[in-house]
């Protein structure tokens, strides 16, 4: 019997040297079969070596020049044949960065606020590598050209009923509840980007790839105008009376010693580092959580995770999962530092019980103790917020039909606070009867059974609960092991938090104009919840009253040259305003 024959890898070079990848594969993948922990960039103001984190395009940790075009995210790009790709930011090489030296020269933080002034006959100096440290990649070789679109844009006259917005599980369930009945041919459209893990989107669902980067409160005519960056290309304004954010949530990250060093991952990075028939990049892996995410990630990898670590108690599920594979635990622990120069070589840990530490050996650090709403999008509409002190983030205030403050936006699902799939599917079935004209809609029986398969929502229990700030002020009492990085994508320091503080500013808004905190391509995402977190101890007040950061769009990073091809909307700018 014949073999079915492997199809051709793709060739590419990287950093001068040949390499290839296996089709569909992305650079991340691809870097990640040849290397544990690919180093892939320096960081903007120390040039601390870099790796994955979030996996999801949204932060700085895989940014690489592709073609002669800087700051292509590795973990979304997919190599082409005769591709030329190259890591920057550093010199002469990634691996043997002389700016490198700024790392150990400054072991505490670069006082960008007091310092480089004197003496003043090197200000100039001063600022020309100021300059130099504020920004990624060098200008581009070429204009990179439009890109090609596969398929056209909608129609921008036409006016949606709904904008459905998240294309996982949840965004699933919801499309397939306004496709059940006899019901009168609605104008939706479904926009979302699929995740490694998600299922794949029904054809023929209207169902768009793409991200909504801005959401503007809705117009003087009650519609909503959404700024969309499409996959296959192009920028549209879409223009809906209503819209559904099921956007889910993401892996957060954590702030201790060296927590910027490769290997030291979301579990959503450590996702999207492995091709669906690959193996991680780790062979003794870390896992940072005591909750469900732990264990389904436990189960997906097996021998390769090494331990499990959490903050608070650990799940009888993941117990017994960890048990059957030999793997050992360590409930109630503080993630104090990693050790590692290009990459995690340790973890250290201290009981929070007994005070005593642990130091393991392992080539990976996968952070996922608690998943993040994704509320960006809520914040720009408009939505009244408000502070979930169990998990350390900010909610928006919702309705018993999933509505929010904002009249036609609709939330559902970890968006909305819900993580159970009988919660889930509950409030999507409020939220499609609540909606005019899906009033009638037979959206499931009552007895139904979560696992029946019929409306695809996440399997993902409840979340550990655990006090975060009550973990923050136990770590602050620790002695300092290593830079702790806040705000990775702008190399911003906890001590900096601290000293703003002593320094009279107060509140998040404040905080990060003189830091730089949530300045970032990630929008804060990664950085403001720990921020929050910090500040409410070193100003001794809860996070509830620290406010949040003014959410600019782009939402989600977007090359330049995409926004300047936004074609303008027939009722004018986004908002209606």
């Amino acid at each position: 019997m014949a073999r079915s024959k492997l199809p051709p890898p793709v060739r590419f070079r990287l950093d001068g040297s040949p390499t290839s990848a296996l089709p569909g594969d992305t650079l991340l993948q691809a870097m990640s079969r040849q290397e544990r922990a690919p180093l892939l960039t320096r960081s903007v103001r120390y040039h601390r070596p870099r790796g994955a984190l979030c996996g999801l395009g949204q932060c700085t940790g895989c940014l690489v020049r592709v073609n002669g075009v800087p700051n292509v995210r590795a973990c979304r790009y997919v190599p082409t044949e005769g591709d030329v790709v190259s890591r920057e930011n550093a010199w002469p090489s990634v691996r043997w960065d002389l700016f490198a030296l700024l790392d150990t020269l400054f072991p505490g933080h670069v006082d960008t606020l007091h310092g480089f002034r004197r003496p003043g006959f090197l200000r100039p100096l001063y600022h020309s590598v100021i300059r130099r440290l504020a920004g990624y990649g060098r200008l581009p070789d070429r204009v990179p050209a439009p890109p090609h679109l596969r398929e056209s844009p909608p129609d921008l006259a036409e006016i949606f009923d709904l904008l459905l917005v998240g294309a996982g599980p949840v965004g699933q369930g919801v499309m397939d509840a306004l496709s059940r009945g006899d019901v009168p041919p609605r104008k939706v459209i479904w926009v979302g980007r699929r995740r490694p893990g998600d299922p794949p989107v029904p054809e023929g669902k209207g169902a768009r790839e793409g991200e909504v980067i801005h959401l503007p409160p809705p117009g003087a005519d009650g519609t909503f105008s959404a700024l969309v960056t499409w996959a296959s290309g192009g920028t549209s304004i879409l223009r809906a009376r209503g819209v559904i954010l099921a956007v889910g949530g993401y892996d957060g990250s954590l702030v201790f010693g060296q927590n910027d060093r490769p290997g030291i991952m979301t579990g959503d990075g450590a996702l999207a580092s492995v091709a669906p028939e690959g193996t991680p990049p780790f062979r003794r892996a870390l896992l940072f959580g005591g909750g469900e995410r732990s264990r389904e990630l436990l189960e997906r990898w097996g021998s390769r995770v090494h331990a499990v670590a959490a903050p608070g108690k650990i799940s009888p599920a993941l117990t017994r999962a960890a048990s059957d594979l030999g793997v050992s635990l360590w409930p109630f622990q503080l993630l104090v530092a990693a050790r590692g120069r290009r990459r995690v070589r340790r973890a250290i840990l201290r009981d929070r019980t007994r005070d005593v530490g642990t130091h393991l050996d392992v080539d990976a650090i996968i952070l996922s103790h608690r998943r993040l709403p994704n509320v960006p999008l809520l914040f720009q509409a408009g939505a009244k917020m408000r502070w979930d002190s169990r998990g350390s983030f900010y909610l928006p205030e919702v309705g018993p039909d999933q509505t929010t403050s904002v009249p036609g936006l609709f939330v559902v699902g970890r968006v909305a606070g819900e993580v159970s799939p009988i919660r889930i599917q509950e409030g999507i079935q409020r939220m499609v009867r609540a909606i005019p004209g899906t009033e009638d809609v037979p959206v499931w029986d009552e007895d139904l059974p979560t696992s029946s398969g019929e409306v695809p929502v996440p399997d993902e229990g409840e979340d550990e609960e655990v006090d975060w700030r009550q973990y923050y002020l136990e770590s602050l009492a620790l002695p300092l092991l290593g830079k702790r990085m806040v705000c990775p994508c702008e190399d911003v320091v906890m001590e900096e938090l601290d000293e703003a503080v002593h320094e009279g500013f107060s509140g998040m808004e404040v905080v990060k104009r003189v830091t730089g905190t949530g300045t970032g391509l990630c929008q804060g995402r990664y950085c403001l919840p720990e921020a929050l977190l910090l500040l409410s101890l070193f100003e001794g007040r809860p996070p509830a009253e620290l406010g949040f950061i003014t959410q600019r769009p782009p939402v989600w990073p977007t090359p330049l040259g995409d926004l300047a091809q936004i074609p303008p909307a027939p009722s004018g700018p986004p908002g209606g305003g």
